[in-house]
């Protein structure tokens, strides 16, 4: 299968690229920094762009977008325009298969795992004030994702850590319970996607149970890079 990996070198991007490699998959992907881009081997294609720009997924099986943006204050466009700019460019090319990556806190709610310190203070503080930009722009990105006419699918993580393993990650409709996500986890929930259609024209989230930090070590490391 082709592959197109959008925000290829970002933390899961790089882990959705192995993997797709490790699999057997031909693998575009695309990146604004190639130079950097630490992985290769057969099967592997670097292009350089700014999907907000351009969007090269001629050819491609599938696109599988894991773009993203620090948290701002300031205005944040990157996934409502890099995404306009991929349904065009889909639509032209004739592809159909797109997956997207947005956020559990697009659509806030109650995490039953993470306790009042969570759900009333830092998630509603989070989502208000450095977060509110963000989340704003992945809501006008699956806006945009839901009203096209590709079979899209979009996945949303809940707080991203790193591991060295894919785990028995969980998925359930729109939201999700669970309070983490390995980046692992998320790559390997997009490469499925690739070839399930089961989440064809839904949203799932897709959260870890093993191995997950707690909520004082990813606050830490968030706030501290420790």
């Amino acid at each position: 299968m082709r592959i197109v990996v959008l925000g290829a070198n970002g933390g899961t991007g790089r882990r959705l690229v192995q993997q797709a490699l490790d699999a057997g998959h031909d693998v575009r992907a695309v990146t604004r920094q190639p130079k950097s881009f630490p992985v290769s081997g057969p099967g592997l294609e670097v292009v350089a762009a700014d999907a907000t720009t351009d969007a090269p997924v001629g050819g491609a099986d599938v696109v599988l977008s894991t773009l993203g943006a620090p948290f701002t204050r300031q205005p944040v466009t990157l996934y409502s325009r890099s995404t306009a700019r991929v349904l065009a460019a889909m639509r032209r090319e004739g592809l159909r298969r797109l997956v997207v990556v947005s956020s559990s806190a697009t659509e806030p709610h109650h995490h039953a795992e993470g306790g009042f310190f969570l759900n009333r203070v830092i998630q509603p503080l989070v989502t208000a004030t450095i977060g509110k930009s963000t989340y704003d722009d992945m809501r006008a990105m699956e806006t945009l994702v839901r009203t096209s006419d590709l079979d899209w699918t979009i996945v949303r993580p809940s707080g991203l850590f790193d591991s060295d393993s894919v785990t028995r990650y969980k998925l359930s409709e729109n939201y999700s319970d669970g309070v983490f996500t390995s980046r692992a986890d998320l790559a390997a929930c997009l490469l499925a996607q690739a070839t399930d259609t089961a989440w064809i024209a839904r949203t799932v989230a897709v959260t870890t149970a093993e191995g997950t930090p707690t909520l004082l070590a990813m606050l830490r490391r968030e706030a501290f890079g420790k």
